[in-house]
């Protein structure tokens, strides 16, 4: 698919605005997903280096084999379960949040059996996205109902704290050295971190009332860099010392609205701009503070959740153009 001379124009004006500004010299490779209109929400990595990803629209999980371009989908049981955010275990069980329907599900690829988590009688929540901590237990965070979810697969028990502000929309989550899960609150200008044994919320307040931190990426020095999607900044935050560290405006303005974040193994920071048309994908060298940055060929259709894998490549979801997508590295 060509991009437009106008698509062209607004991102080399872009570039040319922002004189710190690269090109990407990356390979974006697209794939369409089997079933149409799928709004493939979330990726994961497997054990086995596959591409997983939500099909929200299509209430189905898919396998994408990159070596191959082979998909395979696996409906669940539930209608209209929503598959939100997604995970590998060890084993290479794929758990995901049903959004729509309520629970937290786990795909056994081998056998296709899928088991449903559901909170206690009377418990409503909108699983959205789920992380697993050093020893094996599954955190979650829930989008409009305000809790942040605790799941031992082992027993099936699940455990739910309100988070301390009001509509915080709980967001994006990322599981710290210690232990301690640290989420987006959405729904205002805060970060917050929980500890595992206790269950106690703490909260981060960020310097800007309009911040809005939506997804979050883990730095090896334990420290995080979160999209802030309303102002059109990335952020810099360290856990330990409980504050911000540095923020920059994204090169696409205060309209780009920064979403899907990962970080590679070598420090380079990696998201993308939702809403400039077409979407990019952008590279950020916290060394330098230089950025660069590449439109995505089908424009992305807004890339919600991307993820880094070992050997140094990319997963994307383009859900509004129903592909998901590897962006490898050139030498």
């Amino acid at each position: 698919m060509r991009l437009s001379r106008l698509c062209l124009f607004t991102l080399a004006a872009t570039l040319a605005a922002s004189p710190t500004v690269g090109t990407l010299n990356v390979q974006i490779q697209e794939y369409e997903v089997p079933t149409p209109k799928s709004r493939p929400h979330d990726p994961a990595l497997a054990p086995d280096g596959s591409l997983w990803y939500t099909g929200q629209g299509a209430n189905k999980l898919g396998r994408l084999d990159p070596k191959t371009g082979e998909f395979k989908e696996y409906a669940l049981k539930t209608p209209n379960s929503g598959p939100h955010g997604l995970v590998a275990d060890q084993d290479g069980n794929i758990w995901f949040t049903a959004i729509s329907a309520g629970y937290v599900g786990k795909l056994n690829p081998k056998t296709g059996e899928i088991a449903e988590y559901r909170p206690d009688a009377g418990s409503k929540i909108d699983p959205h996205t789920p992380a697993f901590d050093h020893d094996g237990i599954l955190w979650f965070t829930n989008e409009e109902t305000n809790y942040i979810g605790r799941l031992d697969p082992k027993i099936g028990k699940m455990t739910l704290i309100k988070v301390p502000t009001a509509h915080s929309v709980p967001y994006g989550i990322v599981i710290l050295p210690n232990n301690a899960p640290l989420f987006c609150e959405f729904g205002t200008n805060k970060l917050a971190t929980v500890d595992p044994r206790t269950m106690t919320i703490r909260e981060y307040t960020l310097p800007d009332s309009g911040a809005r931190p939506r997804r979050l990426a883990l730095a090896r020095d334990g420290t995080v860099y979160y999209t802030d999607y309303a102002r059109g900044y990335l952020g810099h935050f360290d856990p330990s010392a409980g504050k911000l560290v540095k923020e920059w405006k994204s090169p696409g303005g205060s309209e780009s609205r920064p979403y899907g974040i990962a970080i590679m193994d070598d420090g380079k920071i990696w998201y993308s701009e939702s809403g400039v048309n077409p979407n990019t994908l952008v590279q950020f060298d916290p060394k330098s503070e230089v950025f660069s940055m590449k439109a995505i060929p089908s424009g992305g259709g807004v890339v919600r959740n991307m993820v880094a894998t070992p050997d140094r490549r990319l997963y994307l979801a383009c859900s509004g153009v129903n592909k998901v997508a590897v962006v490898s590295l050139n030498k």
